[in-house]
């Protein structure tokens, strides 16, 4: 989807600021405009849109109903694919604003702070299409459990990719497989829907085992044509259950010709302990036997600084939220220094999520990051892209 094909909501009660963004998404060939002075106005005309807009674009500081409340229920009721918060507030209130909306399941492009302008619209909008399952993720459905098994037996389930960039000199080193179900008629299904629908049903080992057969499959295609690539796959909390779970990966890669040391596993850090004894004895034996392991989505969780005391941690995922916004917002530059010093004194690798500028790879490889993944490299992509991807991304930067 272009830019000019977005369907957009301007939330903003100051009349003057109003028309001045209608106007600048007009400018922009932006033609499906919608806008609100308020929150309740604004609510009452998504529910009666036929379909959700792309983005939503909210003021916070509103008389009545606030952005934050305004946000909470479009997130709750699943009224639009995505937003964008504009306001002239703190920082660190946007950053808190963005993490709710996140954690609420909407997608969220980004913070603009006012004044709007054309450079700033134009930023934060050309992210809604650099996802391919964005747009088209079918925000309204519920998943049953015995979907999700047909969905896995039918092979609607597979991995897409996104590839991860060395800092140092923009060499594309592994990709990381994201699981994407897309269902007949086109529409994605999104992870966090189908995945603690699978947790919950006991289905998530067999999803695991899926992403991993799958990736090895296509990693000996790339192979094939001179890529080596290290593989990351994300595994639950819920698969480590038992011994024999190191014992089945390790046959599966041995199957396809890869060794441990080109697999890395994620882990969030939320959920590594859960049963504190059985998972760190199941962490254990897979460092043992070679594969890498990472904590993902590092700093959102409660236990982070005893969980890498702990687990035998090979890299560290930043969190895109620190990462989003970062070159001009101190609080979360100071989270990831604080990131990459602590992983320093640990001896571990670094990889930031959702790097999406220029301005954020530089500031990321000046503090010494080691790795980054975002739309800035390539969106997530199946495995037939992916050497067209890192060819895009050679002839594109490097």
């Amino acid at each position: 989807m272009s830019l000019a094909g977005l369907s957009i909501l301007l939330v903003e009660d100051h009349g003057f600021q109003r028309r001045l963004g209608l106007r600048l998404l007009g400018d922009l060939g932006l033609t499906a405009l919608h806008e609100a002075a308020d929150g309740f106005q604004a609510l009452d005309l998504l529910r009666g849109l036929p379909s959700p807009p792309d983005v939503v674009l909210v003021d916070l500081d509103m008389p009545g109903m606030d952005g934050v409340e305004f946000i909470g229920i479009v997130a709750q009721d699943r009224l639009a694919h995505s937003i964008v918060v504009v306001s002239a507030m703190e920082p660190a209130l946007l950053h808190t604003v963005q993490v709710m909306a996140k954690a609420s399941g909407l997608r969220v492009l980004g913070c603009i702070e006012k004044p709007l302008t054309p450079g700033k619209l134009t930023t934060v909008l050309s992210l809604y299409e650099a996802d391919p399952s964005a747009g088209s993720v079918a925000a309204d459905i519920e998943i049953t459990l015995e979907q999700a098994r047909e969905a896995l037996s039918r092979g609607e389930i597979v991995p897409y990719f996104q590839p991860q960039a060395e800092f140092g000199n923009g060499k594309i080193i592994g990709v990381e497989a994201l699981a994407r179900w897309r269902l007949p008629d086109g529409r994605m299904v999104a992870p966090g829907v189908f995945v603690p629908v699978m947790e919950a049903g006991g289905l998530i080992d067999e999803l695991t085992s899926l992403m991993l057969v799958q990736s090895c499959a296509w990693w000996k295609r790339w192979q094939a044509r001179g890529l080596d690539l290290k593989i990351s796959v994300n595994v639950s909390a819920h698969n480590l259950t038992g011994p024999e779970v190191a014992d089945k990966y390790e046959a599966v890669l041995r199957e396809h010709g890869l060794s441990p040391e080109q697999v890395v596993l994620e882990i969030t850090e939320s959920s590594v302990m859960s049963d504190t004894a059985r998972g760190l004895g199941m962490l254990a034996r897979l460092r043992l036997k070679g594969f890498g392991l990472s904590v993902d989505d590092f700093g959102t969780g409660y236990s982070s600084l005893s969980q890498l005391s702990q687990i035998p941690f090979t890299e560290l995922k930043i969190d895109r939220g620190f990462v989003s916004g970062a070159p001009t917002q101190p609080r979360k530059r100071a989270m990831i220094e604080t990131s990459l010093d602590l992983a320093r004194k640990l001896e571990l690798k670094v990889v930031a999520e959702g790097v999406e500028t220029i301005e954020e790879w530089q500031l990321l490889a000046g503090l010494g990051c080691n790795y980054a993944q975002g739309y800035l490299i390539s969106p997530p992509v199946p495995g037939e892209q992916v050497p067209d991807a890192i060819q895009r991304w050679r002839q594109t930067h490097h």
